[in-house]
């Protein structure tokens, strides 16, 4: 028996709930029993009207300058051709994928964040970053990517943890990596630390404290979405798509009941019509198998867009970036804090630094 799920009513978290309960209420059945599963706190439709409101807040409205400095102007053209959302559709993407060494992807996804108090998507996005900037340096200045992330945010006291829904939120940010010596960081120096640092704070520069303020101002609120319609929109998008578990499957070659298909999708998660979103899609997803973490990175393009020979070096720069941040993980000197790790008080990186160095014994 396989149970299948439009993408309109799942995403991938709720897969991590339904599995759980239809196992739970099935067996229970089987059994004799009735099915007792935990309690939802945050309905989907709860959640929805919610966000409406919240659109129109003055809280979120005071939001609209971050997004409008944010985007600011509009970037150069990242290929010379022109991007035509009725020509380049879903299904024009042609998607090429590296696989990161597994030791470096194990120092990537477990120790780098650890020591630098960031997330994996945040060492993923400076590697990035750092990467276009590397192949074109007129975007070292001030890149602009859509991220993508789970949407799942704690508002007003909500609790989506055994909510089920596809929830998504994406928002704009601007890379700059001007100051950091990209060729040093691809050798693993200390100018890896630096990079992962600046794009780590440039990241977590979002007002509100959460990443809905863009979409909310953008598509529920009338007044902001009209000016916001008018601004740039990135050529780059970016998805981390997180860990999932594979070891019960790689220890097994029999079908096991009540595990994910580890299928692509059925018909896929959009219409082959539906117009691109972007000139570049940069995805990455970690599977954690019985050998340890698997790290892909994927690059998707339309086919008349970006050219082949463009797209490989590009994924070519964004390993050897990531395997100078691995390499400079190692170090007895790498990692540390940054100014968003004190929210509660006003520290700029060279005060954070001097107390840090203060602490291990390097300044009196």
């Amino acid at each position: 028996l396989v149970l299948v799920a439009h993408h309109l009513v799942v995403d991938g978290v709720s897969w991590r709930i339904l599995l759980p309960d239809l196992q739970s209420a099935c067996e229970a059945a089987a059994a004799g029993r009735t099915p007792e599963l935990d309690p939802v706190a945050t309905s989907f439709k709860q959640w929805a009207t919610l966000l409406t409101h919240q659109a129109t807040s003055d809280s979120r409205v005071s939001e609209l300058q971050h997004w409008t400095d944010e985007l600011g102007e509009a970037e150069q053209p990242l290929v010379p051709g022109e991007f035509d959302p009725k020509r380049d559709t879903v299904s024009t993407l042609v998607h090429r994928t590296w696989t990161v060494p597994p030791a470096q992807a194990h120092t990537l996804v477990g120790e780098t964040p650890a020591l630098f108090h960031c997330g994996v998507h945040e060492v993923l996005l400076a590697a990035l970053a750092g990467a276009v900037a590397r192949r074109r340096p007129e975007f070292a200045s001030g890149l602009l990517v859509d991220v993508e992330g789970h949407g799942r945010e704690t508002v007003a006291g909500t609790d989506l943890s055994r909510t089920v829904g596809w929830f998504t939120s994406t928002h704009p940010v601007r890379l700059d990596v001007t100051g950091v010596d990209l060729e040093e960081a691809q050798d693993g120096g200390a100018a890896a630390g630096l990079l992962l640092k600046t794009v780590k704070e440039q990241v977590r520069s979002l007002p509100g404290g959460d990443a809905l303020g863009y979409g909310l101002l953008r598509y529920l609120n009338p007044q902001t979405s009209a000016v916001m319609s008018g601004l740039p929109v990135p050529q780059i998008g970016f998805n981390y798509l997180g860990r999932f578990t594979t070891a019960g499957r790689q220890q097994s070659t029999a079908d096991e009941p009540w595990q994910l298909s580890g299928q692509t999708a059925i018909g896929g998660s959009a219409g082959p019509d539906m117009p691109a979103l972007h000139t570049l899609d940069a995805g990455a997803v970690v599977h954690d198998g019985v050998d340890g973490p698997e790290l892909k990175l994927t690059l998707s393009r339309p086919a008349t867009v970006l050219d082949e020979t463009a797209v490989e070096e590009l994924g070519r720069a964004w390993l050897a970036l990531l395997a100078g941040l691995a390499a400079h993980t190692t170090s007895p000197v790498a990692g540390g804090h940054t100014s968003s790790d004190f929210p509660l008080v006003d520290l700029a990186q060279d005060e954070v630094d001097e107390l840090e160095a203060g602490f291990t014994g390097g300044v009196s």
